[in-house]
């Protein structure tokens, strides 16, 4: 079966004044529809225009970004996106923030629709009240929960997630994994998350692909034989340790650093 977003031999390197700066060097990557796909690495290896990549913000040098087949060569109604810092509008209301993508790509949607999806996603994600609030009258993790219903409200076959919980503390960190966990299985879609956080690559993850140091290559991949439906108790069982051991040192091999032998 065709992966649903597929790259293959992914070259790319950005204009300096010393000259060119390679970032990814035959990069491969393969997600099948409806998995969640953790990417890490060194910081700097080129994590964040992997994802510009896929969602066709940016287009490679070499090789090719295919999705559901085709390849991608500009920016995809398709895709959903999410970062690290919300960027939600202050002069909007956190529901006519959630309801601009509806706006975009479906202006003929009746208004009372786009508020209906936007409702429904905002309840699920425990913002139920809050609609007419502006962002700077929410936590931190209340405008990433809003982000997060922004993101997917016209339905993306793929969610791109570039480090969106990286900002926050660690108890409302674990808040918004049971929350992504939450939405995918309410809401299928394929997902590729950025991420410095091997514990978070583990709970959300079908698989965690370890790039290598910069100019990246997929050093390696892991998947993550943990139920679709884990709660944070997961993180604590033997398991999930030796996973994470496993990452750590790969990401140690991958900064050219010596990996500590068990005794």
């Amino acid at each position: 079966m065709t992966p649903l977003i597929e790259i293959t031999g992914v070259r790319h390197a950005y204009a300096t004044e010393a000259g060119p700066l390679p970032v990814l060097d035959g990069l491969e990557l393969a997600v099948p529809e409806g998995e969640f796909c953790a990417v890490v690495g060194p910081s700097g290896c080129g994590k964040s225009t992997l994802t510009r990549l896929i969602a066709g913000l940016m287009r490679p040098d070499a090789g090719e970004v295919r999705l559901a087949g085709e390849r991608v060569t500009g920016p995809r109604r398709s895709v959903g996106m999410a970062f690290q810092n919300p960027v939600l509008l202050e002069w909007r209301t956190i529901l006519d923030n959630v309801i601009l993508p509806l706006e975009i790509v479906a202006p003929r949607m009746a208004r009372r629709d786009r508020v209906a999806r936007a409702e429904e996603l905002l309840s699920m994600v425990g913002l139920e009240g809050f609609e007419d609030k502006r962002p700077s009258e929410l936590s931190g993790g209340m405008r990433q929960r809003a982000s997060l219903c922004r993101s997917i409200v016209h339905k993306p076959s793929v969610l791109i997630l570039d480090e969106p919980f990286g900002a926050l503390d660690a108890f409302t960190r674990e808040d918004l994994w049971q929350t992504m966990r939450d939405l995918r299985a309410a809401e299928p879609f394929t997902t590729v998350l950025i991420t410095h956080d091997l514990r978070e690559s583990v709970f959300l993850g079908d698989q965690v692909v370890v790039l290598s140091g910069r100019p990246a290559r997929t050093q390696h991949v892991m998947r993550v034989d943990l139920p679709a439906d884990r709660t944070l108790d997961v993180m604590y069982t033997p398991r999930v340790g030796e996973m994470l051991h496993l990452l750590r040192d790969e990401i140690k091999i991958a900064q050219g650093r010596p990996v500590e032998q068990s005794a």
